[in-house]
Order: C-alpha cells, then sequence, then structure tokens
C-alpha cells in the first residue's frame, strides 16, 4: 500500500512534491529504477559547481594528472554520504533538516539551521558568481548585470516544479549532459595522454609529502562534499511514492543508492575532465599557475588553435553555474522548512534564499569587479568547509540510530567507513581553515 501522505505528526519536506512521483509496484528492475531516477541528478550537480573549477583547474596546470586520485577519493566520500542520506529520508521519512530538530535540543538545532543557512548562502554565491563569469565571457554582459540575471532561476524553479518534479529532474539532467557534451569535445580536443592519465587516478605519497600539493588537494575535497548536498538529498528523495512497509523502504534505499551512485559517477567525469584539460592543456606548454577560471578560458583558444574551446568552456560553465543554483535554491527551502517548520509561499521562499546571496554578489562585482569575485569564489569553498562536519556527523548518527531508522539503521561495517571518511574530511578541512586564516595573518 502506498501513502501519500506526510509521516504522522510531522509537515512533510516539500510538502507540494511529497510522493508525487509514482513508483511502478509490479514491475521490472528497470522500471522502478528508471522511477527512482532523478534524485541523484539533483545532487551530482553540486559536486561540479563552479566553486569545483578553479581547484581543479589550478590542480591539473600545476601538477598534471596526478591530483586525479584525490578527485577519486573524494567522489568515494560522496558517494557513500549521499547513499546515507537517501537511507535517512527513506528509512526515517525526514530529510536531516527535520531529523536535527527532531533529535536536537532548540539552541542546537536554531545554530546549526543558522550554519547552514550561511553555508547554502555561501553555495548559492559560488553560483551566482559562476553564471555571471559564464555570460561575461561568452556574451561580454558586464558581472554585475549577470548576477543581477540569476535571480530569474528564482522563477524557473517554481515554474518547473508546478509542473512537476520530473520536469524540474528533466531540466537538471539535460543541463548535464550539455556539461557532458562540451568535455567531451575539449578533451578530444586537448588530446591528454592516456597512460599518465590514468597513471593519475592510482594514488601517490607526493600528495602528502608536498605542501602545495597538500593543499590544492585538500581544497578539491573541500570543493567536492558540499553540506547542502546531505540535506537536499534526504528530502527529494521523498518525492518518490514507495510503499510504506520494511521490504519497500529496503527496495526504495536500493534504488535510490544506484541513482545516486550513477549520476556521482556522471560528476567523478566531469570533474575529472576540468583536471585533465588543465593538465593536458596548460602543465603540458609548462603553465603551472593558471587558477582562475577567466584566466582559462582566454588561454584555450591559442593553445588549441580554435575559439571553440573557449566557447564550449564557457557554455559548460553556464550550464554549471546554472545547474548549480537550482538545487541550492531549493536546499535552502528544505532547510528553512525542516530546521523551522517555517512555510512561506514558494516564490517567496525561493526569493528570499537567492537574496541572501545576490546581494553580497551584486556589492563586490560592483566595488571591485572581476578580482573581487575570483576572491568571493574562494572564501566561499572556506565557509562549505567550516560547515561541513556539522552535516556529516549528525547524519551518521542519525542513520546509525536504530528506533529513528525504524530497524533499517547502517551496519557496523558501514558506520565504520563512515566515520573514517568523515574524520579525513574534518581533519583535512579544518587544515584548509588554518592554511586559509594563517595566510591571511601573514598577509597572504
Amino acid at each position: 500500500m502506498i501513502n501519500s501522505s506526510a509521516p504522522k505528526g510531522r509537515v512533510a519536506s516539500l510538502m507540494e512534491v511529497y510522493r508525487s512521483v509514482p513508483v511502478p509496484m509490479d514491475a521490472g528492475f528497470w522500471r522502478k529504477l528508471l522511477a527512482f531516477a532523478g534524485p541523484g541528478y539533483l545532487v551530482a550537480v553540486g559536486y561540479m559547481d563552479p566553486g569545483n573549477w578553479a581547484t581543479d583547474i589550478a590542480g591539473g596546470s600545476a601538477f598534471g594528472y596526478t591530483l586525479l586520485c584525490v578527485i577519486l577519493i573524494s567522489n568515494l566520500m560522496a558517494i557513500l554520504l549521499q547513499a546515507l542520506t537517501a537511507r535517512l529520508g527513506i528509512a526515517a521519512g525526514m530529510d536531516l533538516a527535520q531529523a536535527c530538530r527532531h533529535k536536537y535540543p532548540r539552541p542546537v538545532n536554531y545554530a546549526l539551521w543558522l550554519l547552514c543557512e550561511i553555508a547554502i548562502c555561501a553555495c548559492d554565491l559560488a553560483e551566482i558568481i559562476g553564471t555571471a563569469i559564464a555570460l561575461n565571457l561568452l556574451f561580454g554582459l558586464p558581472l554585475i548585470w549577470g548576477v543581477c540575471l540569476t535571480a530569474l532561476d528564482t522563477f524557473v524553479i517554481l515554474f518547473l516544479q508546478n509542473r512537476g518534479f520530473r520536469y524540474l529532474e528533466a531540466f537538471i539532467i539535460t543541463l548535464m549532459v550539455i556539461i557532458a557534451a562540451c568535455f567531451a569535445v575539449e578533451l578530444a580536443l586537448a588530446s591528454p595522454a592516456i597512460g599518465p592519465l590514468l597513471a593519475g587516478y592510482i594514488p601517490s605519497a607526493e600528495v602528502v609529502k608536498n605542501p602545495a600539493m597538500l593543499y590544492i588537494a585538500i581544497g578539491i575535497l573541500g570543493a567536492t562534499v558540499m553540506p547542502h548536498n546531505l540535506y537536499l538529498h534526504s528530502s527529494i528523495v521523498q518525492t518518490r511514492a514507495f510503499g510504506d512497509t520494511v521490504g519497500a523502504k529496503k527496495e526504495a534505499i536500493k534504488f535510490a543508492t544506484i541513482d545516486s551512485t550513477i549520476a556521482l559517477t556522471f560528476a567523478l567525469f566531469i570533474n575529472s575532465a576540468i583536471l585533465i584539460l588543465g593538465a593536458a592543456v596548460f602543465h603540458k606548454n609548462g603553465m603551472n599557475e593558471v587558477a582562475e577560471i577567466q584566466g582559462a578560458y582566454r588561454l584555450l583558444a591559442p593553445l588549441l588553435g580554435t575559439t571553440l574551446a573557449s566557447t564550449l568552456f564557457a557554455l559548460a560553465l553556464l550550464a554549471s553555474g546554472q545547474n548549480s543554483t537550482v538545487t541550492a535554491t531549493l536546499a535552502g527551502q528544505i532547510v528553512m522548512e525542516g530546521f523551522l517548520q517555517l512555510r512561506l509561499p514558494p516564490w517567496l521562499r525561493r526569493l528570499v534564499t537567492r537574496l541572501l546571496a545576490l546581494i553580497p554578489a551584486v556589492i563586490v562585482c560592483a566595488l571591485y569587479g572581476e578580482e573581487g569575485t575570483a576572491r568571493l569564489l574562494i572564501l566561499s569553498q572556506v565557509v562549505l568547509s567550516l560547515q561541513l562536519p556539522f552535516a556529516v556527523i549528525p547524519l551518521i548518527q542519525f542513520t546509525s540510530d536504530k528506533k529513528l531508522m525504524d530497524g533499517l539503521q547502517i551496519s557496523k561495517s558501514l558506520l565504520l567507513l563512515a566515520c573514517t571518511a568523515a574524520a579525513v574530511i574534518v581533519i583535512l578541512n579544518v587544515k584548509l581553515l588554518f592554511d586559509f586564516f594563517g595566510g591571511l595573518l601573514h598577509g597572504g
């Protein structure tokens, strides 16, 4: 039996689309997988957002293919954490924000909400800047006008979601295909050396021994694992109308995990492609300090001998920024409703979320231009790193809680793996913060 109502005593996450996507009960494996396919792709766009581009380009130009192993390890951690968020949403019937409200005292809940809102604004800031940079590179549109145009994303989300959640998912997947196609052509033009490329996925001790390489590696990790994705995924898996029996939930967890794993493997290709492009084009030609998106755009055409290379790069950036702004705004709605149980009209919720990031972006563009946006992009990644432990640790705590998970808690071996991943993420991100603030104190 399918339950299309909210969990007893609670307001469902994203009530307007809760259990709105039908799941055929008696269908075969592939039809069911298709029914569950979608949420993973909304999550995956956060792992290939403009905040990743600068670190991937810097890693490729400075160290060739060596840091591909960091992208692979980061992606494996992401697959694990997103599998946990899907399990939480399906088994507990709550998203991560709702679970925090349910389990923690009010002061802790409000503190976590505030930290999460800051992180989502930081993430949204990176997406807004990325979109504005892409519009500037493609059409010569001033950065400040490009930033203002991103406010229209709010109404795109509202229109698509009113048509049905499947339309929103189709929009996201279409943009992902555009990004992949652009980079497929870019890699064909760059002709990377296959042997060194494949060797780059093998972990190297040099990553830890070389301080400069370690710093960029930590930056890649910090830009890859996004805290808002943990809130987002635990909510949008509940758009599927799966049954309420233990067996139905187990099946839903299986298909949701397959969905997110496939989608994040797709994200692995995109992030790898950005770094490979930096290695095959810039590092190969002795340009080891290319770290900004605008700089990479200007160099691609002369180095590859065609303006198509730069145009496709900017087009992929535009699709990436557009994709990520949609999901970050959606995550803002989920967090506001989950932590505060504050329900506003959909257009107002999205507009408030967007304006919180839009205002500082407009101010920086107006005062400092291109240089300011580059610094703001880096700062947004540091803020995300700071918030990450406050999302990962509660997630592991909740998914290992037998009562909350209705008997579908994670196994001890998976708990150990998750704790190990969390420890690595926390330690490396703390180091990134120390390095960042240490550099500020020493005038770096």
